[in-house]
């Protein structure tokens, strides 16, 4: 029994049960029973029969159900893995509750790698007999014998490349009981890092915020810090210094990113830093190294994991400590599944387990500032960028004075910069949050759009890869040569520009440059995005043209220039938090120019340059805009100073959807400080085949908004065909 499950249970009369819950979506856990020769706690991992399948769950506590015996089925075995400690069942059924999902969905979340539960390989090894028979003797022989004097036992291929002989001998000498095979554990499969290892020389502010969170980190308290900081602040080495603390203190440490790609120069650094590369975790690991990861999770030997999202949802075993880096990106959020916050989730999680969690980024949510306004999270400011280096200048194009060429996107102002940058033999980086080549592909003939047949969204054109592919359900199709619906040849026009048409127009203008194109698209594994900061690093890039992938995280030290070719993208869709998504994403952009000791500028075009985002970023007024958004939103009873929560229905009948949206829209709560939206057709009123209608739920702060829509949807019937998506404290309206 591991020291981690400290419930045991009170059985009763027999037969003995237990509940055990599984990770299926259902409410509620099972009741078995336990065979006279097992022994189970509560959070032991176990075997359990399910109809004529055999599963594995997790023994929870709670009361078990009144089954006849007769009925009964029986724990098949207790699995060899540690067990679910109680602070993860506490934090599984939090989580189920506030996001009004089941708690075997969120258990699945959590044991997401089933394969893990199966104990390791032995691994084969050979000794040498002590008793060695008499046999014959060769040099080749010879040599293993002397290799094992000197070791312990060897695996064959490892001892024969040793000795210098084929693993022929090995097996020949094992045939003749010269050797002996025997079983070894597996090696570890990380390396602890070295968190002995000196650091960087720290700014004052830097101390003050890394000694404080140290503190916490040793004091193993709850603790909620902003570390807010200009990009290029050592945001990073401050909390690299409590994950040291950690280290020393035998706790596991977290760090979670937005996008496990965005962190190749973060792994190196801290590879750099303590010796070794941490356990990652994301959805690009092959089955194997998911499955060591995860029982390297569970049994504490990974001591600090660096992941996507759903890395909170490992199996820590001494959690001390939890990094959000980005904290206000948006790519925290789930929104399939069990649909949740991963920053606001683990504030939870480090609140149950009673460990310090800090919220890292250049340009924090309102959400985390509203919190340290109210003096429930504690707030470190790093003004001012490492090493004496300067922040960008940022100027605003207004493109309806300096406009580009026909059927051009950069403005002259920005091709000027960028003659000037690659005469410097400094690198640029191109700004636009648009994949493909273009967002549109219409028929000049007779308008036709060329319209993904699954959703309610254009088929966006990716001419290098020649597909018109839809980015929801993932739809392509090869381009036609003529319209689909009136057969004219040579009248398909590309609407609007992509990145590919953004470098296809950067290599017109600069024909010797060597441009590189940065997007989810060629950049979806770590390792790709290593091979690209090389190319960078080593100046074998001038410019880079890409989405918000590269817009945080990055750093190098010969890119002066940042072009934002249309600053307008986002600002409109009526999302609530569309201003300052905006703001957050053009701020992270500007600041990858001028990082070291040569100065940088920044060029944002856009058509609306009296936009507060445009006038923010100009005036370098970050604290102002942040103020501007947090009034306008206190006005309108927004989150952070409001509630809200979207049910949004969808099925393949679109008649049986509407049905479903009338019935609820009768009994909608309407009352006592709650306000329901809709039903109204959800802006992507057809995703993947599925017919979607969408609710807003708003309420005041101290409505308790869960418990409303609970009793709405348990008083109206709906019918099965018809599925209902809730998700709590909305990010996306789509």
């Amino acid at each position: 029994m591991s020291s981690n499950s400290t419930t045991s249970l009170d059985f009763g009369d027999q037969p003995d049960c237990v509940s055990v819950l599984l990770p299926l979506p259902l409410g509620k856990a099972y009741t078995y029973a336990v065979p006279p020769a097992l022994s189970l706690d509560v959070g032991d991992f176990v075997s359990v029969p399910l109809g004529v399948r055999e599963v594995a769950g997790v023994v929870w506590d709670g009361e078990v159900d009144d089954v006849p015996p007769e009925k009964l089925k029986a724990v098949l075995a207790r699995l060899d893995v540690p067990p679910m400690p109680e602070k993860t069942r506490r934090f599984a059924e939090w989580v189920a509750k506030y996001n009004m999902a089941s708690l075997g969905s969120v258990l699945k979340m959590l044991m997401s790698v089933p394969d893990a539960l199966k104990p390791p390989k032995q691994v084969s090894a050979y000794a040498l007999n002590k008793e060695m028979p008499e046999i014959k003797m060769t040099a080749a022989r010879n040599k293993v014998v002397e290799v094992l004097k000197g070791s312990p036992p060897l695996p064959a291929t490892l001892l024969a490349k040793e000795a210098g002989v084929g693993t022929s001998v090995i097996k020949g000498l094992a045939k003749l009981d010269a050797l002996i095979a025997v079983d070894l554990p597996p090696p570890p499969s990380f390396t602890v890092p070295d968190w002995q290892a000196p650091g960087p020389t720290l700014s004052a502010e830097q101390a003050a915020a890394a000694e404080n969170m140290r503190a916490h980190v040793k004091a193993g308290e709850f603790a909620v810090s902003v570390l807010e900081g200009v990009p290029g602040s050592g945001k990073t080495e401050v909390y690299l210094e409590a994950v040291c603390e950690a280290l020393e203190q035998g706790k596991q440490a977290l760090v979670l990113l937005p996008e496990i790609a965005l962190g190749a120069q973060w792994l190196g650094r801290f590879e750099e830093r303590f010796g070794c590369r941490p356990a990652e975790w994301h959805s690009d690991l092959t089955q194997t190294k998911r499955r060591k990861t995860w029982r390297a999770v569970a049994e504490g030997e990974a001591k600090v994991i660096v992941g996507a999202r759903s890395a909170l949802f490992l199996p820590y075993q001494d959690l001390g400590l939890i990094i959000i880096d980005e904290e206000h990106d948006q790519s925290f959020k789930q929104e399939d599944g069990v649909i949740y916050n991963a920053r606001d989730m683990a504030v939870v999680r480090a609140q149950l387990s009673d460990i310090p969690i800090s919220l890292v980024s250049a340009t924090p949510s309102l959400e985390s500032l509203r919190n340290v306004a109210q003096g429930r999270y504690e707030h470190f400011d790093l003004p001012d960028r490492h090493a004496g280096a300067e922040l960008p200048d940022i100027s605003i194009i207004d493109m309806r004075v300096d406009r580009p060429d026909p059927g051009k996107w950069i403005s002259p102002k920005l091709i000027g910069a960028l003659k000037e940058t690659f005469a410097a033999g400094e690198q640029a980086l191109l700004f636009l949050n648009r994949r493909g080549y273009a967002p549109l592909t219409l028929c000049q003939g007779c308008g036709h759009r060329f319209q993904c047949p699954q959703c309610t969204a254009w088929l966006v054109e990716h001419r290098f890869l020649g597909r018109l592919q839809c980015h929801h359900c993932g739809y392509q199709m090869k381009p036609p040569d003529k319209c689909p619906s009136c057969e004219q040849e040579d009248k398909l026009y590309a609407c609007g520009p992509g990145v590919e048409r953004l470098a296809e127009e950067v290599v017109e203008l600069f024909p010797d440059i060597r441009a590189e194109i940065a997007v989810s698209d060629n950049l979806h594994t770590p390792g790709q995005a290593q091979e690209l900061v090389h190319q960078i690093e080593d100046r074998n890039v001038d410019v880079i043209v890409g989405t918000q992938i590269v817009a945080k995280g990055y750093h190098f030290p010969y890119l002066t220039l940042v072009g934002v070719v249309d600053a307008d993208v986002g600002l409109t869709g009526g999302d609530i938090r569309a201003l300052e998504r905006t703001y957050q994403l053009l701020y992270q952009v500007a600041g990858r120019a001028g990082r070291a000791d040569r100065p940088g500028r920044v060029l944002v075009q856009t058509h609306d340059p009296e936009n507060p985002v445009m006038q923010a970023l100009k005036n370098g007024d970050h604290k102002g805009f942040i103020e501007t958004m947090s009034q306008d939103r206190e006005r309108n009873h927004m989150p952070p100073f409001g509630r809200l929560a979207g049910v949004i229905l969808s099925g393949a009948d679109e008649r049986a959807v509407d049905q479903a949206a009338a019935r609820l829209a009768r009994t909608a709560p309407r009352d006592n400080g709650v306000m329901t939206l809709g039903p109204a057709p959800a802006p992507l009123a057809l995703l993947r085949g599925r017919h979607r209608r969408r609710f807003l739920v708003k309420a005041g702060k101290e409505v308790n908004i869960q418990a409303r829509i609970r009793s709405w949807l348990k008083a109206t019937e709906l019918p099965r065909k018809v599925r209902v998506q809730l998700d709590i404290d909305p990010y996306s309206f789509m």
